[in-house]
């Protein structure tokens, strides 16, 4: 076992299973979570409408690409996604808090994202899915991939703006 095969395969799998966790929260409302009606109320409060719709879609990102990354499946597509998600969670939701999480601050998302992009720049390591499966992707693309995703995450920022822009035009 090669040290590095086994330190992506920590970080995968602990960043991977922490995403996945907090989009069971949201998803099932398990660990005390919102459940998909706390969470819908609480994208709704962020701006994004349908906020059915958001709340499914980063609930889906958050469960689905955190287990993906934890399983190396897919590495660059799912660290790339999650890397968009804590964009929008640092930006959307932990911002305004100042840096610390004791303060609901943006450490904690932003240390998710770190990981992930970690992860996507470094690749899956031979421990993964991916490896057995003999996917390789180049890391131009993986850096491309990541660049994307921190643009998805920004423009995903901006929605609830562009839906106000929008609501004060047609009043």
């Amino acid at each position: 076992m090669e040290p590095i095969d086994a330190a992506l395969l920590v970080l995968r799998v602990g960043i991977g299973l922490v995403f996945a966790a907090h989009g069971a929260q949201k998803l099932f409302g398990w660990w005390n979570g919102p459940g998909m009606a706390g969470w819908q109320g609480a994208m709704e409060r962020m701006g994004y409408r349908p906020a059915p719709l958001f709340a499914t879609v980063s609930a889906l990102v958050e469960f689905g690409g955190g287990l993906l990354l934890a399983v190396g499946f897919l590495t660059p597509f799912a660290a790339a996604v999650l890397i968009a998600q804590a964009v929008v969670i640092v930006g959307a939701a932990h911002w305004r808090n100042g840096f610390f999480s004791t303060a609901g601050g943006f450490e904690f998302p932003l240390t998710l994202g770190i990981g992930a992009a970690a992860v996507l720049l470094a690749g899956p390591g031979a421990y993964s899915v991916d490896a057995v499966l003999g996917i390789d992707v180049a890391p131009d693309l993986r850096l491309g991939l990541g660049i994307l995703g921190i643009a998805a995450g920004l423009v995903m920022l901006a929605v609830p703006r562009l839906l106000e822009d929008d609501a004060s035009a047609e009043s």
